[in-house]
């Protein structure tokens, strides 16, 4: 009885997380889908023109800031956070690999605003010092959002290299090769599935942070000329002006939404399939 009563507790959490999914998904594309039929779904999408003022609803420079920023964040974390987890798995020492790994996980619990804050009070002013802009910009938003993926970049590569069974390392030692040889072409190689998650799950998270970015990209609805411009991304888009927005303003804010959610839908089976591939492996 104590067996069947758990496993129905189980079975109605997940029902509950999956049903609260789904009516998230039904409220944005219920509301989202019927307003980009109005608006048209190439203006909307391809419009290079926001202003809700005069019913023009243009996404596309949102959609290519949300590009930049993504894409500068992952080239801050990427090479750093693989080479701090290689480090961490196959050279530090247990009792300086622990600090390092803690300090690591602090990185993970510090709140997005708190980033943001820091953002806009050091890197801001220091690349507003170099004369290019006023240092609201898509590099400081790279800078941040990396700095912010970096936890789970490190982890979850870390956690991948510490899976590969021994007997690779092992076998590599005794053909002849010295350590960072059977690291870098034996063990990283092995676990390139996990790598590449956590690359992934960096890049989901880049693209729907909304804090930081709203306080140090500087939030210009326009196409940037430079990494050194102003850009909003879509979440700023939707954050900044929800609490405000009414009527068609408002439906096509929730429409963004929906734009977002697919590109976080095409960022999970991107990574269902490199999951599927590494157990295929």
């Amino acid at each position: 009885m104590r067996e069947k009563c758990i496993r129905a507790c189980f079975a109605a959490t997940a029902a509950i997380s999956i049903a609260a999914t789904l009516l998230i998904c039904a409220f944005l594309l219920v509301n989202g889908v019927p307003t980009m039929a109005k608006v048209g779904l190439f203006d909307f999408l391809l419009g290079t023109t926001w202003r809700p003022e005069n019913n023009l609803y243009g996404i596309a420079p949102m959609i290519v800031g949300s590009i930049y920023v993504t894409a500068g964040a992952l080239l801050v974390a990427v090479p750093a956070g693989l080479l701090c987890a290689v480090f961490l798995s196959c050279f530090a020492g247990a009792r300086f690999g622990g600090i390092l790994g803690a300090g690591v996980e602090l990185l993970a619990g510090i709140p997005s605003v708190m980033y943001g804050f820091f953002g806009l009070v050091v890197i801001v002013p220091c690349i507003r010092g170099l004369g290019v802009g006023n240092g609201m910009s898509i590099i400081s938003a790279s800078l941040i959002l990396g700095v912010m993926i970096l936890p789970t970049v490190v982890t979850v590569s870390r956690n991948a290299l510490d899976a590969v069974p021994a007997s690779y390392y092992e076998g590599a030692l005794a053909l002849g090769m010295d350590h960072e040889h059977a690291v870098y072409k034996v063990v990283v190689p092995a676990a390139s599935s996990g790598i590449a998650t956590s690359i992934v799950l960096g890049l989901g998270r880049a693209l729907g942070e909304t804090m930081a970015v709203v306080m140090v990209a500087g939030n210009n609805p326009a196409f940037p000329n430079s990494l050194f411009s102003g850009v909003r991304t879509l979440t700023a888009n939707i954050v900044l002006e929800m609490g405000y927005a009414t009527g068609m303003h408002r439906e096509v804010l929730i429409a963004t939404g929906v734009v977002l959610l697919v590109f976080i839908l095409l960022v999970t089976l991107l990574l269902n399939a490199i999951r599927e591939k590494g157990e295929v492996k």
